[in-house]
């Protein structure tokens, strides 16, 4: 399709597909094409992103609003939208520390902060005790490499393909998508790289008989590589939903204790309750050396991100991590403390937990119904519906993905594509049942004309 490769597809949609282009001259306005054009014409073109899909003017619960009038249910969301948009709470939260003090100088603490850092200490589980704050996910990733580097003297790190961390060249170095690595020339050293868990896909067997011979791999890498001082992984990988069994993290927890490895995880797009608990780790009884947090932090107003350290791991005090000009925003603080207590207000890891079963529900039905949904997976309001042209051979139907995803854009439902036939739903935390069923119900139907 339009000489796209492979590797483009990793991410997202491709923004440079006859689809987009169908589907842009199909549904938007005149004046919407005329902003698309300007914004193409100002901003540095990029994959997935400029040219852009369409003109939002608005973001309210769980819906995107375009300027055409249209609403979208936004099941992407970028991953920030937790709480939905325009949340109330968070809102009265940062124009109140707005009107208080809008802006922390480095070398200066204040209440908020501090209060922030205490409640991730103890939503946490262990000894998780230490906290780092910065504006953004990759930054929160540099940071776990350095801090890393400093506490073990070992440079090198172990991470898998298809893995994202970040956009940054350290980030893109431990990261393993060819859409954000290649063509890019030298990247970090010691940057080495495993098969990624898949249940799908993975060419080594199904997992339940397999005896995760993943890590197995993964033992030999260290026996071999003496100076590895962390692990870098998504507890459940965001972009595609892969979900390994407890005994893949709690070997994984083996091994690096083992090899004096250092067990970096990336929570980023998943913390704050997508799983159903605060921190997707919880689910798999570990306690991991470093969590990167981010995205949906902020409570999407505000750019937060971070990492939570264990104790002993305190060894930085001759060096700068971070030092970021808004490292310790009193705003973002503001943000991000609301988020978190809005959460636990409204019970919405027991709601996340309902919608679970309602998700694993009509996606069961989608997959005895459709040949063409050859897997799907589930954990909390997290979700992915794999296509395929053929169960047998598990031939990707990436075309035929992103016609759905067109498809359902045209009925008010907006999600991501990954891995080219993946479709990724990551909707907000509030919502509905009915909501949720809707969604699921235009999805179902789409598939059904289109596959």
């Amino acid at each position: 399709m339009n000489n796209v490769k492979a590797f483009m597809r990793t991410e997202g949609d491709i923004n440079l597909s006859s689809e987009r282009k169908n589907w842009q001259a199909n549904h938007l306005s005149e004046e919407a094409m005329d902003i698309l054009d300007e914004d193409s014409h100002f901003f540095v073109h990029q994959s997935m992103s400029t040219p852009c899909l369409n003109v939002l003017v608005n973001a309210e619960g769980i819906y995107l609003e375009d300027l055409d009038g249209r609403k979208y249910m936004d099941f992407h969301g970028n991953g920030v939208h937790q709480v939905g948009y325009k949340n109330r709470y968070v809102i009265d939260a940062v124009k109140n520390q707005l009107e208080e003090l809008p802006f922390l100088p480095r070398r200066f603490t204040n209440p908020v902060a501090v209060k922030l850092a205490k409640k991730l200490a103890e939503l946490a589980p262990g000894d998780l005790n230490k906290v780092l704050f910065t504006p953004g996910g990759t930054s929160a990733i540099g940071m776990a490499l350095k801090l890393a580097r400093k506490a073990t003297g070992k440079f090198k790190t172990i991470s898998t393909w298809d893995s994202f961390h970040g956009a940054g060249l350290d980030a893109i170095s431990v990261g393993g998508e060819g859409v954000f690595r290649n063509s890019i020339g030298p990247l970090l050293p010691g940057t080495e790289h495993m098969m990624p868990y898949n249940s799908y896909r993975c060419f080594m067997g199904d997992c339940d008989s397999c005896g995760l011979k993943c890590l197995d791999y993964l033992e030999y890498m260290l026996e071999r590589e003496g100076d590895v001082g962390a692990i870098v992984m998504e507890p459940i990988r965001s972009t595609d939903v892969q979900i390994p069994p407890k005994a893949y993290f709690k070997r994984l927890r083996e091994l690096c204790d083992k090899y004096g490895v250092l067990l970096i995880l990336d929570e980023i797009p998943t913390a704050f309750g997508r799983t159903g608990t605060m921190f997707v780790h919880e689910h798999y009884d570990i306690v991991p050396d470093i969590v990167a947090i981010g995205k949906g932090f902020g409570g999407g107003i505000f750019p937060m991100a971070g990492i939570l350290v264990r104790e002993g791991l305190d060894a930085a005090q001759d060096i700068s991590l971070g030092h970021y000009t808004h490292e310790k925003s009193s705003v973002g603080c503001a943000a991000a403390l609301a988020t978190i207590e809005y959460i636990e207000q409204n019970g919405l890891l027991e709601h996340a937990l309902r919608m679970e079963k309602v998700f694993e529900r009509h996606l069961a039905e989608m997959k005895s119904k459709h040949l063409a949904v050859g897997d799907v997976r589930v954990k909390g309001m997290l979700a992915a519906i794999e296509l395929v042209r053929d169960r047998k051979t598990k031939e990707r139907a990436s075309e035929e993905a992103e016609k759905v995803m067109y498809r359902c854009m045209e009925r008010g439902v907006s999600f991501k594509v990954s891995g080219g036939n993946v479709l990724t739903l990551v909707p907000p935390l509030i919502t509905t049942e009915e909501q949720l069923a809707r969604a699921l119900n235009i999805i179902d139907e789409a598939i059904e004309d289109i596959c």
